[in-house]
């Protein structure tokens, strides 16, 4: 009996890891950004928002086992949300990363979008949610970059809210 609880223990631990972009997880600092992403360029946001103010940038990490670009989104020092851009082709690599280490999606959807005159196009999401932190994973199957979005609370409503 307690082997089987020890076996259920560590089969569940991969999907408890938080959500994190190479060690630098919701609520770290710019410090720990900074260390983990020595090239990244920090600064004030741009505009005025209570979702954050201030972003830092890299354009070049390794992600899941593929190239990236990395924008990570900081209030008061801490990250609040961030966004991993890396060519579609690697979508399914790295949604099973993402699987392996946060559990099966919440949801999951191929959407086919598009109006009579224009072509349509398939966009790919998943969605996983843990309390109030989420993550979408988006893919515009036939364009060239999808997007992992991270985000604590209601950050991805207030990000751009014109203020």
């Amino acid at each position: 009996m307690r082997a089987v609880a020890l076996i259920a223990l560590a089969s569940a631990a991969p999907l408890c890891a938080a959500y994190e972009v190479n060690g630098v997880a919701l609520g770290a600092s710019e410090s720990a950004v900074k260390k983990a992403f020595p090239s990244a360029h920090c600064q004030p946001l741009e505009w005025r928002s209570e979702a954050a103010d201030r972003r830092c940038d890299d354009a070049k990490i390794a992600y899941a086992a593929v190239r990236a670009r990395v924008t990570l989104y900081l209030r008061r020092n801490a990250v609040q949300a961030f966004t991993v851009r890396f060519d579609t082709r690697d979508r399914d690599r790295v949604a099973a990363h993402f699987r392996s280490r946060w559990g099966a999606p919440a949801g999951e959807v191929t959407e086919t979008v598009g109006r009579k005159e224009k072509r349509t196009k398939q966009v790919q999401k998943l969605r996983w949610d843990r309390g109030n932190d989420h993550a979408l994973l988006t893919a515009q199957l036939d364009r060239k970059r999808a997007t992992l979005e991270v985000w604590r609370g209601n950050f991805i409503d207030e990000i751009y809210r014109v203020r």
